[in-house]
């Protein structure tokens, strides 16, 4: 049994995560796979609303890409998301370092952070709503400026 056999068989769903994951890292231009995980929402519609507001946010995706760790652009994407949030509840983290506790900056180094980023080609979000007990996750890429490029040198 292959590597990658062997890991899909794990899990319920694992191949349909595998292929979600494969096509949103292999986008055109796209230098980083971005995972954006909601957990403690009060819904599971509401948690899939929040993550896909966050991992498609163009702010957030442009900052992925410049290894830039600003949370800010992930709360206002999360905010827009129409989702239940209490800002004095949410907790952030980037790549497992919080960034946000119940709502207030949470102290930590962005030069490691910028660094952390910049040296993998995943980044991970994980937003914490501290509502209830629903969870979910979404894939996308960072916006670089090749998949700029790429997209727009043709019409259809």
């Amino acid at each position: 049994m292959t590597s990658i056999t062997a890991r899909l068989s794990r899990k319920p769903y694992a191949v349909c995560t595998y292929l979600a994951k494969s096509i949103a890292q292999d986008g055109e231009g796209a230098t980083k796979l971005i995972e954006v995980t909601v957990e403690g929402a009060e819904d599971q519609a509401g948690a899939r609303q929040a993550a896909r507001a966050v991992v498609s946010s163009l702010l957030v995706k442009t900052a992925m890409h410049g290894n830039d760790p600003n949370w800010g652009r992930i709360v206002a994407a999360l905010g827009r998301s129409g989702a239940e949030v209490k800002e004095s509840k949410l907790d952030v983290y980037l790549n497992d370092v919080c960034v946000m506790k119940r709502g207030s900056p949470a102290p930590f180094n962005q030069e490691e952070m910028r660094l952390a980023l910049s040296s993998s080609d995943d980044v991970l979000i994980r937003l914490c709503l501290n509502l209830g007990n629903d969870k979910a996750t979404a894939w996308g890429c960072d916006l670089s400026e090749e998949y700029v490029t790429i997209n727009s040198s043709y019409s259809t």
